[in-house]
């Protein structure tokens, strides 16, 4: 991926208009637009691409950060050839936006001939729902599809916003897109209950062109975030990353005193280091300084900033305490512990996570195990089995090409999405 230089961001010329054309600082925004148009290259073509109703008028693309959400949008120009002036990409980080509110860009944007407007990071204007709420409603022919983080609240905790947009979630690379990318395959997605019943099937399909574990552990490694495909060191963009996702996404967008930083982060470390039994909320509040209540919250906004993965209870939910508390996916793990990350942990990490999009995961009555849809009965096994196996319970097995009847390889639950 080609990304386009924060100068081209920067740079807005003079606010006068002239007669019968576009003003200059319009005329900038599109030069940006047709740069990333020209210069942005889409390493693997996201699902999410076909599930969007694109005739919507307000289309919320949310996702954690590092995902890549601005290709997102950029892709979908593309693809729709967008090249014409009544399509433009802006990003809220250009400063002219501190000065102009996006309710008046737009008008200046319909008045035009504009009819789609791709709106980044809409959250880093301090009221952006009323100012997209603003805009449904005085341009009835504009269409705005915008991004923001996981933290944002779209529907039922947006009474702005409730009714008239439509949400979406762009995840990482899931397994599959990892592997189409590397191996040149073009597996497709399958449903849970397909894996189930036929996971011998699906493996005689995979195996003959590719062996997945060639490429397992470096997914599980580096693969989760499109930006393993730039020039730079994964392990330190990673950390850049989850820095960013606490101290812009979570301080930013939950309006937290910049002070309590190092007590969301040390919170983040202590349920990193202790995912096998449910976190003792009390014991954190004291290590950390805060109010259990405060705690809770924390732990839900760690969880909507894509940086854990809460696992209850079957028919819990917050703010009820957790069952378990893991790290939204692995490549997580390998970046806070580099050295040597627990491979039972990573590979639950890796299960949970890429159930996480379409079912329930919640805890299961017996040790170890986990219930999904409140249906199937899971024990995630990274590469010894126990002694004795349960007929009523699935085994989804980390270091294995292929699977027999309730034992299914564990790379395989990576070609749900």
């Amino acid at each position: 991926m080609i990304f386009t230089p924060t100068a081209l961001f920067v740079g807005i010329f003079s606010l006068s208009s002239r007669p019968n054309s576009l003003s200059r600082k319009m005329e900038a925004f599109y030069k940006t637009h047709e740069y990333l148009l020209a210069h942005t290259e889409a390493a693997v073509r996201r699902q999410l691409m076909d599930e969007v109703n694109w005739d919507d008028r307000l289309i919320g693309i949310k996702g954690t950060r590092g995902v890549g959400k601005t290709t997102f949008l950029i892709q979908y120009a593309q693809e729709q050839r967008r090249h014409d002036r009544s399509c433009l990409y802006i990003n809220m980080n250009n400063f002219y936006f501190q000065g102009h509110s996006l309710t008046d860009f737009a008008d200046d944007f319909v008045r035009s001939g504009g009819r789609t407007l791709l709106v980044d990071q809409v959250f880093k204007i301090p009221d952006w729902s009323e100012q997209l709420r603003a805009c449904y409603e005085r341009f009835p022919k504009l269409q705005i599809i915008f991004t923001g983080s996981s933290v944002m609240r779209l529907k039922e905790e947006n009474p702005v916003l409730n009714g008239i947009v439509t949400p979406y979630n762009l995840r990482g690379f899931s397994f599959r897109e990892f592997l189409n990318l590397h191996a040149g395959t073009k597996f497709p997605t399958y449903e849970l209950e397909d894996i189930l019943l036929h996971h011998e099937h699906i493996a005689r399909q995979v195996l003959p062109t590719v062996n997945p574990m060639q490429w397992f552990q470096d997914y599980l490694h580096h693969g989760f975030y499109p930006f393993f495909l730039e020039k730079r060191n994964f392990a330190e963009n990673l950390l850049k990353t989850m820095n960013m996702m606490m101290e812009v996404d979570i301080l930013l967008i939950q309006q937290i005193e910049l002070g309590y930083l190092s007590k969301l982060k040390k919170l983040l470390y202590l349920l990193a280091s202790d995912s096998h039994r449910s976190p003792n909320v009390s014991c954190l509040a004291d290590e950390i300084g805060l109010s259990r209540a405060t705690v809770m919250n924390y732990i839900k906004y760690l969880a909507d900033a894509r940086l854990i993965n809460l696992v209850y209870k079957p028919g819990d939910d917050f703010p009820k305490k957790p069952a378990r508390v893991l790290l939204h996916n692995p490549n997580l793990a390998y970046s806070i512990y580099p050295v040597k990350a627990d491979e039972d942990d990573v590979a639950e990490m890796f299960f949970v996570n890429s159930l996480w999009k379409d079912h329930v995961v919640s805890k299961g009555e017996m040790a170890g195990t986990l219930v999904i849809d409140n249906r199937h009965t899971f024990r995630v096994v990274a590469s010894t089995l126990p002694s004795k196996l349960s007929p009523g319970m699935y085994y989804a097995v980390g270091k294995r090409e292929k699977g027999r009847d309730n034992l299914i390889p564990l790379w395989m639950f990576g070609l749900l999405y």
